[in-house]
């Protein structure tokens, strides 16, 4: 039979039994052994990395004493070895357990005894065999085995053709992938014509582990053996396509990257022939301006390490301009930067009164900051916390406070920001990453201790982004905020200089930490008076300006303002009453503009003709002619506002109804009121058995707001007290209060703004808890004039000032059912 045999391409010429993938040539006729020319025992000669295949030529350097042995005792006699792979190829002595069970039975063709004692051996591949018995494996391993012939091919030739087909193509572009490969391979390929040789010789060389390789020789089904085996050589295909893809790409940006530098040298030459400035230039500036920068030592060297990153970085990259960024935004900072406080106390006052009337509280609070920090230079800024309704002045007050200092002013909006980083900032790895809004309105202030307001900070949401209003507890805390570390700054900020004001409407929505490291101080609303005295000291003289008169072309008469703050609004603050001033100087621009005749001074009626029907009524209070209705005071985040609480009978069996959209609080005064009620009949002259023969309704008008909380109990008692008792309650009366099922009357809230809704409706008589009597000492008496204040402890007490003994001309007749009597 005649063979050849073509050099390995992956390792040197000969290989011990570690050898792995080889290409060898032998001509296409099988190379199976007949039955009766193969011996009955067989010496086994164990071989680590590589699978012998029928058919194949494999060179084979042996080095173990006891298979040098072996193989010139079989090159003497025929010549015939079984060959087969061990499980681990780090075992030195394999045993028969480490051997696979399927081999190749091998012929050797020669020998050759090299110089250094190894042996290399050029052996063939013939049958496949399996171990039957295994007899010994001292000197070496010998056994009894059986031959393991393949099926019989299923395959047409058509389909022979197609796999033939498969297999060279795809053991073609493995080649073209593999320059280490010699271009006789592809032609050794190219020319087997034999499905079952191919299939052996590329199962031999195949890019595959030991155990996948074991896996091809012991399948007995040809074409199964194929199909298994371009699997392996495609997944080997693959890998190869994807090295050549990465090294080429590797290959391409080394050569940008040759050509970036060498064009970088050229523009760096034309700038210096041009004079203009390149990066290392301006790197150089910013060194220059950081050494002469008043800054804490710690940013300086961190400043300096940053340039030095940017001298090494190549200015095309995507990472020069934003660390060119970065260390801009470190120099801007106004780091030690502060301006001078104006510690006249008395032209600080001037100011506070000159752009706001009233809020005598906050003023009072800013000037004796002002006057501690005169005496102690290094007072760290307090937190305050402006809480009050909309339109009172609060955030207007913020410039205000600036002025009077003589500082800079600084409004961060808080309303519905609900990123973290909108206050911590980001992290520079991001990409279009910035410092937080702490750091960017100190940066654009230019100054390190302004009037910082955070407005709206109740209105601050969270998401899965995080909670700014965590975030805030280290801005807003004198012990911590010395040492803020922004995410995008990296190094600590010192807050402490500065003057935080918040604003909020509601302090329930604030997170109680953060509500317990400010100062809160009640801003509540205006009467009146002040918004009369605020209309004519500061909204009509804006919006006339605003709209281009001069003071001629317009005057108010105090009756137009008072009818614009009773009969057009109905507020805590001025915002709306500044929009209706707004509407009549609009209305006389207009005449202006036209050059028609008007009258230049506004009154009452002139009011009305403008803005045309009045859209609140002064006097809303109910009158007393049917029992049952009670005015009563409630709190809203716009201010005070008045309700009534209705209630009346029906036949039925004792239902009770609620009704006006209350909440569970205000349902559960309802409850306890009649509780009282029921348990203290006798002492009410009630008969006990109108609770069971006739249903209670108790309304809140204004159906469409909700309503909830605990200071309707007393209105809600005495509501029920007057229908179940037919008995008017007192004319211009209103009453707040907390009620218990003992008939203990507790304090409530919002006192000042109850007052002031009061006096807007024209009550002249209040009830309230007598320990809400402290309330009221901080409390301008001339919000008091004209209002008779009863403080109570007990509901008794309640009922005997808001029930007259007079009872309704047409009072309800209660059908009763007799008594039952033993």
């Amino acid at each position: 039979m005649s063979k050849a045999y073509l050099k390995p391409y992956f390792i040197p010429e000969f290989v011990d039994e570690d050898s792995e993938e080889l290409i060898q040539i032998i001509s296409p006729e099988d190379s199976q052994m007949e039955e009766s020319d193969l011996p009955e025992e067989l010496p086994i000669l164990p071989i680590r990395n590589t699978v012998l295949f029928p058919g194949v030529v494999l060179p084979i350097t042996v080095g173990r004493t006891k298979s040098i042995r072996l193989v010139k005792k079989a090159y003497r006699g025929d010549r015939i070895i079984g060959v087969i792979a061990q499980k681990n190829v780090k075992t030195e002595e394999p045993k028969f357990k480490d051997l696979y069970e399927i081999g190749t039975i091998a012929k050797i063709l020669k020998m050759i005894v090299l110089p250094d004692g190894n042996t290399t051996i050029i052996i063939q591949g013939q049958n496949r065999f399996k171990i039957r018995e295994q007899l010994q494996e001292e000197p070496h391993h010998i056994v009894k085995y059986a031959t393991v012939p393949d099926k019989s091919n299923t395959l047409n030739k058509k389909e022979q053709k197609a796999i033939i087909q498969s297999l060279k193509d795809t053991a073609t572009k493995i080649m073209g992938l593999s320059p280490e490969i010699p271009k006789e391979a592809r032609i050794a390929v190219d020319n087997i014509d034999s499905f079952n040789f191919l299939t052996h010789f590329l199962s031999s060389n195949v890019n595959a582990e030991v155990s996948d390789k074991q896996s091809l020789l012991e399948i007995d089904d040809p074409q199964a053996r194929a199909e298994k085996l371009l699997q392996f050589m495609l997944k080997d295909l693959q890998m190869l396509e994807l090295k050549q893809e990465i090294q080429d790409k590797v290959h391409t940006d080394i050569d940008q990257q040759q050509r970036d530098y060498f064009l970088r040298q050229q523009i760096r030459i034309l700038q210096d022939e041009l004079g203009q400035d390149g990066p290392d230039q301006e790197v150089e500036a910013l060194r220059k301006r950081g050494d002469t920068k008043d800054w804490p030592e710690e940013v300086k060297d961190h400043f300096n390490k940053e340039l030095d990153k940017i001298l090494r970085m190549n200015p095309a990259a995507a990472e020069f301009p934003v660390a060119m960024s970065y260390v801009e935004l470190l120099i801007d900072l106004p780091w030690n930067e502060v301006t001078e406080d104006n510690f006249d106390l008395k032209n600080a006052r001037k100011v506070l009164d000159r752009d706001h009337f009233g809020l005598e509280k906050v003023k009072e609070r800013i000037i004796e900051y002002l006057a501690v920090r005169k005496l102690k230079q290094d007072m760290k800024g307090p937190i305050l916390c402006l809480y009050g309704p909309p339109g009172v002045g609060k955030t207007s007050l913020g410039k205000s406070i600036a002025d009077s200092l003589n500082r800079k002013y600084v409004r961060m909006s808080l309303g519905g920001v609900h990123d973290e980083a909108e206050v911590r900032g980001h992290r520079k790895t991001y990409i279009g990453a910035m410092p937080g809004k702490i750091i960017q309105n100190l940066n654009r202030a230019k100054s390190s201790n302004p009037v910082f307001i955070l407005d709206e900070i109740d209105k601050v949401s969270s998401d899965f982004r995080g909670d700014p209003s965590s975030a805030l507890l280290e801005v807003l805390d004198p012990e911590q905020n010395s040492t803020f570390k922004d995410n995008y700054l990296e190094v600590d900020y010192d807050l402490s200089k500065v003057l935080f004001i918040a604003t909020a409407n509601s302090l329930d929505t604030i997170q109680p930490a953060l509500r317990d490291r400010m100062e809160i101080i009640d801003v509540s609303g205006y009467t009146l008076e002040e918004k009369v005295e605020i209309a004519k000291k500061h909204l009509i003289p804006k919006q006339r300006k605003e709209h281009g008169l001069k003071a001629s072309d317009i005057s108010f008469d105090k009756s137009a303002i008072t009818k614009l703050v009773n009969d057009y609004t109905r507020e805590s603050g001025v915002r709306s009453l500044e929009r209706k001033v707004a509407a009549v100087i609009r209305s006389i621009a207009k005449s202006v503009a036209m050059e028609e005749d008007y009258e230049a001074k506004i009154t009452d009626l002139r009011v009305r003709e403008i803005l045309g029907p009045e859209i609140f009524d002064k006097d809303n209070y109910e009158d007393n002619s049917v029992p049952g209705v009670v005015t009563g005071l409630a709190w809203t985040p716009s201010g005070g506002d008045i309700l009534f609480i209705e209630s009346s009978l029906s036949r039925g069996k004792g239902k009770l109804t609620l009704s006006g959209q209350l909440g569970d609080v205000m349902k559960e005064s309802a409850v306890a009121a009649l509780s009282y009620l029921r348990s203290h009949s006798e002492i009410l002259s009630i008969d006990h058995r109108v609770f069971d023969n006739y249903d209670l309704h108790v309304h809140v008008p204004a159906g469409a707001i909700p309503k909830d909380g605990p200071s309707a109990g007393i209105t809600m008692l005495t509501s029920l007290a007057s229908v179940f008792t037919q008995r008017k309650v007192k004319k211009q009366l209103a009453m707040t209060g907390e009620i218990t099922l003992r008939g203990k009357v507790l304090p409530v809230g919002g006192i000042k703004e109850k007052i002031l809704a009061a006096r807007r409706a024209g009550i002249k008589e209040i009830i309230m808890c007598k320990r809400n009597e402290k309330d009221l000492e901080e409390i301008n008496p001339k919000y008091l004039k004209g209002l008779k204040i009863h403080f109570v402890e007990y509901v008794p007490e309640v009922l005997e000032i808001a029930l007259t003994k007079q009872k309704s001309s047409n009072p309800l007749e209660f059908i009763l059912p007799e008594e039952k009597k033993d």
